[in-house]
């Protein structure tokens, strides 16, 4: 999967959360100051070409909506940054954010309890 610019991210987020729509209301959206209307224009055509994006034709005006699932992308990111931030080490990204003196007490038992949580449900998978 190819890696989006921010800007083409950016638009991808605001039609995940609509789930479709034309360029005016990507436009819409966008915060001030908003760029050109054929500036929208240009990077969902782009991103339509990556095949992040697909479209359904009213006339000479195009309906946008997202090829691919915000999830499907965020895996790929999170793999993508993985290997390139954490030697492909889903462990030494765990260790990373733990020493994070930025989280609190909470944010961690919140992280152990998801990944208890994951262990019980792989064992119960491997159980059945």
């Amino acid at each position: 999967m190819k890696e989006l610019t921010k800007a083409e991210e950016q638009i991808m987020h605001i039609l995940w959360e609509m789930g479709r729509g034309f360029v005016k209301d990507v436009l819409e959206q966008l915060p001030e100051p908003k760029p050109a209307y054929n500036t929208v224009s240009t990077i969902i055509r782009i991103l339509e070409k990556k095949g992040f994006v697909s479209y359904k034709a009213f006339g000479k005006t195009h309906e946008y909506y997202p090829a691919i699932s915000k999830e499907v992308y965020t895996q790929a990111f999170l793999n993508r940054f993985v290997k390139n931030y954490f030697h492909d080490s889903y462990s030494d990204m765990v260790s990373f954010f733990t020493k994070d003196r930025q989280l609190s007490l909470d944010e961690l038992e919140e992280m152990l309890d998801m990944i208890r949580l994951q262990i019980q449900q792989k064992k119960d998978n491997s159980d059945g």
